[in-house]
């Protein structure tokens, strides 16, 4: 054990929830605003004491003297920060975000300046060639390679001339994109529309016009009022005969955050994320540019699977031509619906959803709001539960974690020695002051402690599906569509990376390590289960009835599993060459205003097949690139959907011996090779070790129906 001492904290700073859960579980409903500067201060403080005593040359190069106490430091920093950026997604305030902004600046300053230090960069490389480190695990050496990697890419070989700039063009950046996500949230939490007369409702179902009353009430309103939050809008623009509502909610929804916001969705100027957009790229050409990249994409790919920017846009280019065709087709046969079936001669974005859902459901008999009845949210969750514990060797059960809000379920994973390996927090309604779509998040990642003990890892599962309504005064249990089905496995997915890892190096257990193309691996896979009949049959159970999904149903699902997947397909790879053009060849030195909007829409012309609306501003809110992590990035979900659909088709194999997808030896094979191993070694040799070849395209263009029988 290291000799360095600790900072000591003060009574008044030990009582401080963000310091006091130590290596424990935060108390989530006693942080206050005013914790936040006190505690990130002494952990800032006390980080930087542990960097100055790795980088004192007394302190030996080892793994448990120079390795060991730094990141005993920053994950503390870390884990702390982590629950206010967490609270901060999920239950917003103004006082916790003027809080959680003011300590920005001082948190990106540190993890900055770490990957700028030089001296400690130069212990680090001492640490990779002593003796001891052929003596380390694989995981061991593994945390050491990326640090190295890590201290390039963060600057450390800069002059000190640089650095600076280098510095400030971090806190730039974190500062724009947590201005951009706020600007998104704020553009979706101030629209309403009320409806006070019931005809106009016509089309919708019950449980959307109930959500509208509640949410009326809730606001103080009459009548029903609609938001621009996704299980507010969506079922609008699915289900409702209201052409001129369909086209309020969606003109308010594409200009969020934009200049046209003020007009169309009751949003400020304040909130445009237009320049935001501009800036973020200058910033990130400029990082690029002074590492030695020519431009950020190529400064992405250095700890990714792609190797080269072209590798990627030829990658996208080809898929969107595979798509392309099946695409057109859709569209087509949409068109030619919602003319001779619906009246509508000339199909407008608006339209679109709501022709698509009549046409399903003239095509394969059967409504989405019909099948949504069949996923009450408990029985899904038994379901999945069911399928994680049969692959895996685990059992799931209900624990008593402190939580942030009143519908936040926790759970622990336990192993079949009835040990406790994992725990996990599952938040599934949207609701305001929490951000929209859905995601798994580390609370607290596995390690092996100075003292031998196991550090359990935690995760966050976060979803937005329609909280549960009174109906005639009484409360529904709440019921999920099947996408919202496939989104909880999906996270579930992520979940399951980070929590059945048995790496006990911090920095490449669970998902931590992992490439960032590789990382959707996991929970694509996961997908895969929610069109099998021996899983929906088991967590399917009528709201009013009780009865299980019948067979003829499933078969129905089943059939519409690829409706319109060439158009969706397409409209991800349009999003996904986006991202990688606005990174790879934009001009950022002459680009002016409307710049990223007019790249988007050209290559929306280019590829797309249906037409975008002039005022769509959609690229506002891609908070994915601009305040998610997926710069340069969003292509990974095509490219880790190959793995996966590759990866899942080893089930299928083994489902014609034993009769069953839900193969236990397979699942084993599959949780020691890709699970377990985290980001341990390249994810490449993990899809190996469990495929025993290269990965294959054909499985994903099969499952998708992008192949012409």
């Amino acid at each position: 054990m290291t000799t360095s001492t600790p900072l000591q904290a003060s009574t008044v700073l030990q009582q401080n929830p963000l310091i006091s859960f130590g290596r424990g579980i935060c108390d989530y409903s006693k942080v206050q605003s005013s914790d936040i500067q006190p505690a990130i201060d002494f952990l800032l403080a006390q980080a930087e004491k542990a960097v100055a005593l790795a980088i004192d040359p007394k302190t030996p190069a080892s793994w448990n003297e120079l390795l060991e106490p730094l990141e005993d430091a920053t994950e503390s920093l870390s884990r702390s920060w982590g629950v206010i950026s967490h609270l901060n997604s999920v239950a917003d305030t103004p006082e916790l975000r003027a809080a959680y902004g003011e300590m920005i600046p001082k948190v990106t300053a540190f993890f900055s300046s770490l990957g700028q230090n030089l001296a400690l960069y130069q212990r680090f490389k001492e640490l990779s060639q002593s003796a001891d480190y052929a003596n380390l695990s694989a995981s061991q050496r593994k945390v050491i390679e990326n640090s190295l990697r890590d201290f390039r890419l963060g600057g450390a070989e800069l002059s000190d001339a640089d650095k600076p700039r280098f510095s400030q063009i971090q806190d730039e950046q974190a500062l724009l994109g947590k201005a951009f996500s706020d600007h998104v949230l704020d553009a979706t939490d101030s629209f309403v529309h009320v409806i006070t007369d019931k005809s106009e409702l016509a089309g919708l179902p019950e449980d959307t016009i109930a959500a509208a009353a509640d949410t009326a009430q809730q606001k103080g309103l009459q009548g029903w009022a609609f938001t621009l939050h996704f299980p507010s809008y969506y079922p609008v623009m699915q289900y409702s005969e209201n052409r001129a509502l369909r086209r309020l909610m969606y003109e308010a929804y594409v200009t969020r955050a934009s200049e046209l916001a003020p007009q169309f969705s009751k949003g400020k100027l304040d909130w445009d994320n237009t320049a935001n957009m501009l800036e973020q790229l200058k910033l990130r050409d400029e990082e690029a540019r002074m590492l030695g990249f020519e431009n950020y994409a190529a400064l992405s790919l250095a700890p990714k699977m792609a190797s080269s920017v072209s590798e990627v846009d030829t990658f996208l280019t080809t898929f969107a031509h595979k798509a392309k065709p099946f695409a057109q087709k859709d569209w087509q046969e949409l068109s030619e619906f919602a003319k001779t079936e619906l009246t509508i001669d000339g199909l407008e974005p608006w339209d679109i959803a709501f022709a698509s859902e009549r046409l399903k459901q003239e095509r394969y008999s059967f409504s989405e709001n019909e099948l949504k009845q069949y996923f009450p949210l408990p029985k899904v969750l038994d379901g999945l539960f069911q399928v994680i514990q049969t692959l895996f060797g685990v059992n799931i059960e209900s624990a008593n974690l402190p939580t942030w809000h009143s519908d936040v379920q926790s759970f622990s994973v336990k192993n079949t020695e009835d040990k406790v390996v994992a725990y996990f927090y599952l938040d599934p309604y949207a609701r305001p002051g929490k951000r929209g779509g859905a995601w798994m998040d580390d609370a607290r990642g596995r390690r092996e402690l100075p003292n031998g003990e196991i550090q359990v890892p935690v995760a966050y599962l976060v979803c937005n599906f329609a909280p549960p309504v009174k109906v005639d005064g009484v409360l529904r249990q709440p019921t999920i569509t099947h996408d919202d089905v496939i989104t909880l496995f999906h996270e579930s997915g992520h979940g399951m990376h980070h929590l059945l890892t048995q790496v006990s190096a911090l920095g490449v257990s669970g998902i931590n390590g992992v490439e960032w193309d590789a990382v959707e691996l996991p929970s694509q896979f996961m997908e895969n289960f929610c069109w099998e009949w021996e899983v929906l049959e088991k967590m399917t159970a009528h709201a009013e009835t009780g009865k299980p999904l019948p067979r003829e149903l499933y078969e129905k699902i089943l059939a519409a599993k690829n409706f319109q997947n060439g158009y969706m397909t397409l409209r991800q790879v349009v999003m996904s060459l986006t991202d990688w053009r606005l990174h790879a060849n934009f001009d950022v030195e002459n680009a002016k205003g409307q710049a990223v909007l007019d790249l988007s829409k050209s290559i929306a012309d280019q590829f797309n097949v249906i037409p975008q609306p002039a005022i769509s501003r959609w690229i506002n809110t891609f908070s994915h690139i601009f305040a998610g992590g997926y710069a340069a990035g969003y292509y990974s979900y095509k490219w880790a959907e190959v793995l996966s659909a590759d990866v899942y088709s080893a089930f299928e194999e083994a489902a014609k011996l034993t009769g069953s997808v839900l193969d236990e030896k397979t699942g084993t094979r599959y949780r020691q090779e890709i699970l377990e191993v985290g980001g341990s070694r390249p994810a490449a040799e993990s899809f190996k070790a469990f495929r025993g070849r290269e990965p294959s395209i054909d499985a994903l263009l099969r499952h998708g129906g992008l192949v012409t029988q």
